[in-house]
């Protein structure tokens, strides 16, 4: 039987593993921290009873992904919930940028730009289903559905400050801003609008979701699933090289999948690796990092704008010109008096994270790498400016630096939650150049963790994209 390791349990190594599983593959996941995830999971951080998702909490591209949703996750209790508005961008004379499932509800929202809005995401959105398809595959290759992918392009591949040109008012130009600038970089560069396009049809054509009792329950469902189909999860078990895998297994394994970060992977596989795939990696980039608040609230946040109260996230940066000079700050190393600032209200969607009158809120700001210092205060000051009020609400905090978030998930180097830069380069070929991004250059080795295609995000596409490799591998 063949027999492999995935090393890492965050969504994409589960995702690597379940797929080898149902291939017939005996697979043995190995985490180095006390509880799997990396990125999916749920603590309660202030209050008890209290749930907070440490890292993760908003997913479009969970429930959009092709690999998830052809699991059947609900079987072993996942489910979805949507909010009754999906994404509210609020400005200071309070009015309001609304991306919601239903487009006349953002059209509404966005006045004079609104036809302009859904003119420009509506027919993506319409075709949602065939752009996922290629969206979620490397760049490098043909296109399954080559018009759907050029209509999508003639918005992805422009800067971000070019694509909110054809708007005429703010709420539609911050709305489309914000969304680009999740992408934690840069906003004036060619295809900087990529990730913000994918993030805003997504947004119509499946909205942005949270899971059930918590981000938690992505990895409990998988483990299930992987379980169900005989592969095994080891925690508390710190993988430094390959050598070591026979030891912890009993055998040297036919396959290793790396749900790590480039560096990490290289130094596991030492001299396996050619050395051109080495310096390869090596070379790999890392981009801004998040401060992450935590907040027990009495009640609601008292939000200016009235769709703000009913909104799943939050996205506070103000006007698109704002959220640009903020976001290329960040890429300097320069923290900005008032960074972007992500709020999660997961609790609207999904009471049970509540006791009683005190809700979990989450929220991160983008701040430069490996920031040494702590930004609470700068994430609250962006709150209370769109909800006068707020401060006197918060009951508790509990906060994660760069270096922290860090410590906290190893493939979060210097705070990167992307697990590497999206800038132009790595935005196309990540983690190097190459015609297969998963293998690592020796037999039987690959790297399956947000640094490969398609990045960052809860959809386990990179490592169900890093199995599908190895497979046709092995059937060669």
């Amino acid at each position: 039987m063949t027999t492999a390791v995935v090393v890492g349990s965050g969504p994409n190594g589960l995702a690597a593993a379940v797929r080898l599983a149902q291939e017939g593959v005996q697979v043995t996941v190995l985490e180095g921290a006390d509880r799997p995830g990396g990125g999916t999971r749920t603590s309660e951080l202030t209050l008890p009873g209290l749930l907070h998702d440490d890292c993760a909490g908003i997913h479009p591209t969970g429930v959009a992904s092709p690999f998830l949703s052809s699991l059947g996750l609900d079987r072993f209790g996942l489910e979805w919930l949507w909010p009754e508005v999906d994404l509210v961008h609020p400005l200071d004379d309070g009015r309001a940028g609304v991306l919601s499932r239903d487009m006349a509800r953002t059209v509404a929202s966005l006045g004079r730009d609104g036809a302009a809005w859904q003119r420009r995401f509506g027919p993506s959105a319409r075709d949602f289903g065939e752009l996922a398809e290629d969206v979620f595959k490397p760049v490098v290759g043909i296109p399954r559905h080559p018009w759907v992918m050029a209509r999508f392009g003639l918005t992805a591949a422009l800067p971000a400050t070019w694509a909110v040109r054809r708007f005429r008012d703010e709420p539609a130009r911050a709305l489309f801003t914000g969304n680009a600038a999740h992408a934690f970089g840069r906003l004036d560069t060619p295809l900087s609008s990529a990730i913000g396009a994918m993030m805003t049809v997504a947004g119509h054509a499946v909205g942005w979701p949270v899971a059930a009792g918590g981000t938690q329950a992505i990895t409990t469902a998988l483990i299930q699933l992987l379980e169900s189909l005989g592969g095994t999860v080891k925690t508390g078990v710190t993988v430094t090289s390959i050598d070591q895998l026979r030891e912890l297994t009993g055998a040297a394994p036919d396959l290793v999948m790396l749900d790590t970060a480039p560096a990490a992977a290289a130094r596991i596989c030492g001299d396996r690796l050619p050395p051109r795939i080495r310096r390869a990696l090596g070379r790999y980039r890392f981009g801004p990092a998040v401060h992450k608040v935590d907040y027990a609230i009495d009640g609601h946040v008292p939000w200016t704008n009235d769709e703000a109260r009913r909104a799943g996230t939050l996205h506070l940066g103000g006007t698109a010109r704002e959220i640009v000079a903020a976001e290329a700050a960040t890429a300097r190393g320069q923290l900005p008096e008032r960074p972007f600032v992500l709020v999660g209200q997961q609790y609207l969607a999904d009471p049970s994270r509540s006791r009683g009158t005190a809700n979990p809120l989450y929220a991160y700001a983008h701040i430069p790498h490996d920031h040494p210092g702590d930004v609470t205060e700068a994430v609250t000051a962006q709150i209370e400016r769109f909800a006068p009020g707020f401060r006197d609400r918060i009951l508790a905090t509990s906060s994660r630096t760069a270096r922290q978030t860090a410590a906290y998930n190893p493939n979060y180097v210097g705070g990167d939650i992307c697990t590497g830069s999206n800038g132009l380069r790595q935005l196309v070929l990540r983690p190097r150049a190459a015609l297969d991004p998963y293998s690592l250059g020796a037999p039987g080795l690959y790297l399956c963790s947000s640094a490969t295609p398609p990045g960052a995000g809860v959809h386990g596409m990179g490592g169900a994209n890093a199995a599908e490799a190895a497979l046709r591998r092995l059937a060669r």
